[in-house]
């Protein structure tokens, strides 16, 4: 059982109602689940929406942030176990270690930056947790595609690719991880098998 997921998500609202709507559910779902949650530690955009919501069900909620952003005064300041840290190394690397697995929600660069650093730390064995995208109005088809088409061009290994829990309904995602087996890989014992 997970205990713990580390949500990544944008620092905006974004352009459609339905990706606030979302987040709101997932912090709800977790705290009512009794999932912790782990996430950037802002107040602002999603990121505060996916706070305030698990906050207000009572969830367990740690933010980690880096001491550059909590100066701009982007911290949230109601979430009791908030991790102030020196660089956004640091912060990935406690978000990576709190956590069960990772969900990527809407969001900019930041987000697909720190979504995709656990994919590949799951390619190469570093970790076994599972790795999702909440895909809300559709925002991931654009990505899975991109990846189907890394796939076709032999750059991605199918397994890789497999790795990739997609879903649109909160509950199916989340059982989905919950489901989630890492497969055996062994990336560097056969280079050219894509």
């Amino acid at each position: 059982m997970m205990k713990r997921i580390t949500v990544y998500c944008g620092s905006s609202m974004g352009s459609r109602p339905a990706y606030r709507l979302a987040a709101e559910e997932l912090g709800r779902t977790l705290a009512s689940r009794g999932i912790g949650l782990v996430y950037g530690g802002g107040n602002v955009g999603l990121m505060g929406a996916l706070a305030d919501a698990a906050l207000r069900e009572g969830g367990e909620v740690i933010g980690v942030i880096p001491r550059f952003l909590e100066q701009k005064e982007v911290a949230h300041k109601k979430v009791k176990q908030l991790m102030i840290v020196d660089t956004m190394h640091q912060r990935k690397t406690i978000m990576a270690e709190l956590a069960d697995g990772f969900i990527a929600m809407p969001g900019g660069l930041g987000t697909l930056e720190e979504w995709f650093e656990m994919m590949t730390w799951a390619q190469l064995g570093q970790h076994h947790k599972p790795c999702a995208l909440l895909n809300v109005e559709g925002y991931y088809d654009p990505l899975m595609a991109a990846l189907l088409h890394g796939c076709q061009e032999r750059f991605i290994k199918r397994e890789y690719f497999d790795m990739v829990i997609c879903d649109s309904s909160i509950p199916r995602l989340l059982e989905k991880m919950e489901e989630y087996t890492a497969p055996k890989l062994e990336k560097w014992l056969d280079l050219e098998r894509v």
